[in-house]
């Protein structure tokens, strides 16, 4: 048992594991993966706090807060989070002396204008003002947030719509105040946009980490004369990256916006032998794959659907590499693969101080 950094553990509803030593955390997280794989897990992490590069914060009339642990409707109003980027700790408290006495939205009621403060951190960084569409206050909202934008450091601002019924923080009903609607990093020096709107990993140097470990595990292979499927393959990291490897690769992902911007990132690192499509994985076989075949899946947490891995099963790609942030999921999807062994799985702790961790799990055909 150690001292919690933060001052408001056990109130916040987030990190919940911040009184167990970081040894310890990692070592309960090696054991859990490795009762599923049934092999040796290698454990790759880096900083223990200040590595997350979004926050989503919710207004209060004075102040930006978390949920309460087991209250959800209830908000804690906070000044500091010790695992948020250093960056966006300091748009943070940007944001407090800039909106006080505000019209901060009403979980309970549906009403009130402001909800969300979505803080990103990358190369540059973002803020997104998520407003509820259905209150009377916008117009002089909209201009409260374009004052705030000619003072903060922060490179792109944005004003989000969401219904007042629903909770949720990103929207393709939007416009911008400052800047752009994307935000660039670099990995494996290939350089990438993604959407302010849309998922992308909340740990950058994890994240180059993991790509760094995928990279090593196909260099071992003859891949050259083969082709590459990306699949989940959001705006295109895992295919992009790896492509010098491959004769060809496909990416695929269900979010059209996200399929953009991968076609954006094809264009960004002059690739001509890159293609992605925007559809339903259950379809990859309509597709009309070269073979032999390798795989990156990189699914959401819900882990890949039946339809799909049954594709997989006859599309037979040599190599899988299964990418999982769900340990549980990726334990039954394992179950299924039943023409493949496990050559190995490592475990990159993305989310210090909380029982969340991604997988990496290395899959042969029998």
């Amino acid at each position: 048992m150690v001292e919690p950094l933060c001052k408001y553990f056990g109130n916040c509803g987030g990190c919940s594991t911040q009184h167990i030593s970081y040894d310890l955390q990692l070592e309960n997280k090696k054991k859990h993966l490795e009762i599923i794989t049934k092999v040796p897990i290698k454990i790759f992490s880096d900083k223990e706090y200040n590595y997350r590069n979004r926050m989503d914060l919710v207004f209060t009339s004075n102040s930006l807060g978390l949920r309460k642990k087991s209250e959800w409707q209830k908000i804690i109003p906070i000044d500091l989070c010790p695992i948020a980027d250093e960056k966006i700790n300091t748009f943070m408290k940007e944001i407090q002396s800039n909106f006080t006495n505000i019209d901060a939205f009403d979980v309970k009621k549906h009403s009130g204008t402001f909800r969300y403060a979505v803080i990103r951190s990358a190369n540059d960084s973002s803020i997104s003002f998520v407003l509820n569409s259905k209150s009377s206050h916008i117009a002089e909202a909209v201009e409260k947030i374009k004052s705030f934008s000619k003072k903060t450091s922060a490179e792109n601002v944005l004003v989000t719509y969401v219904p007042a019924e629903t909770d949720v923080s990103t929207s393709s009903d939007y416009f911008i105040i400052k800047g752009n609607d994307y935000l660039t990093i670099d990995y494996q020096n290939k350089t990438f946009h993604y959407s302010i709107q849309s998922f992308f990993q909340n740990n950058h140097l994890m994240a180059r980490k993991m790509h760094e470990y995928c990279s090593e595990i196909l260099s071992k292979y003859p891949t050259f004369e083969n082709n590459l499927l990306d699949l989940y393959g959001g705006v295109g990291t895992f295919g992009i990256i790896n492509s010098n490897l491959f004769k060809k690769v496909t990416i695929v992902e269900f979010s059209k916006e996200s399929i953009e911007m991968a076609n954006k990132n094809i264009k960004q690192n002059n690739l001509n032998n890159v293609e992605a499509f925007a559809m339903d994985s259950k379809y990859l076989t309509k597709l009309n794959l070269k073979t032999p075949l390798y795989l990156i899946t990189d699914p959401p947490r819900t882990g890949m659907d039946p339809k799909t891995i049954q594709a997989i099963k006859e599309l037979k790609p040599y190599l899988i590499i299964y990418i999982s942030c769900n340990p549980q999921q990726l334990s039954k999807d394992l179950f299924k693969l039943t023409d493949y062994k496990i050559n190995s799985a490592v475990l990159f702790d993305l989310f210090p101080q909380t029982p969340h961790s991604e997988a990496i799990v290395e899959l042969v055909l029998n």
